[in-house]
């Protein structure tokens, strides 16, 4: 499982000229999910994410978690984060899970984080085509696979 978190200061997703979700401050994840990944891989991920200290405190470092500064995140599915690029020019997405194993994989870990956060997040919808705005913040982006813990 990978994420790209991007510190934001406000995000939205549409679909088809409609506002899915938007946030102000806080957290656009993208996430990529492949066929290996499991409860184990979301559970780590989402603390790591919860926990990760990149909002700023009152001395201008980064030492502030989101739950730290209140923020909101975005959760949107991006199976283009398993493209392989080693042949040709056309990226192969071999590795990026199926829909039925993706989608509850996906639904799993917005409840995991949102749980952690403690209050409801923004999604995408799962194989939609969306379009992403947003005002990275910083700007700050972080990628995270859960298969490289250390």
């Amino acid at each position: 499982m990978r994420v790209v978190i991007q510190r934001v200061k406000e995000a939205s997703v549409s679909i088809a000229g409609h506002t899915k979700s938007s946030i102000q401050q806080g957290l656009l994840i993208l996430l990529g999910i492949e066929e290996a990944d499991t409860q184990e891989d979301i559970d780590w991920l989402c603390r790591k994410t919860i926990s990760l200290r990149i909002f700023d405190d009152e001395n201008g470092v980064m030492n502030r978690s989101i739950l730290d500064v209140g923020g909101d995140i975005i959760v949107v599915s991006q199976f283009t984060l398993f493209a392989s690029t080693k042949k040709g020019n056309r990226p192969s997405y071999i590795r990026a899970a199926r829909p039925e194993t993706a989608i509850p994989l996906y639904e799993a870990f917005c409840r995991e984080i949102c749980a952690q956060l403690g209050k409801p997040i923004g999604t995408g919808e799962f194989g939609a085509d969306m379009k992403v705005s947003l005002i990275n913040d910083g700007p700050v982006t972080i990628c995270i696979d859960s298969k490289h813990k250390e």
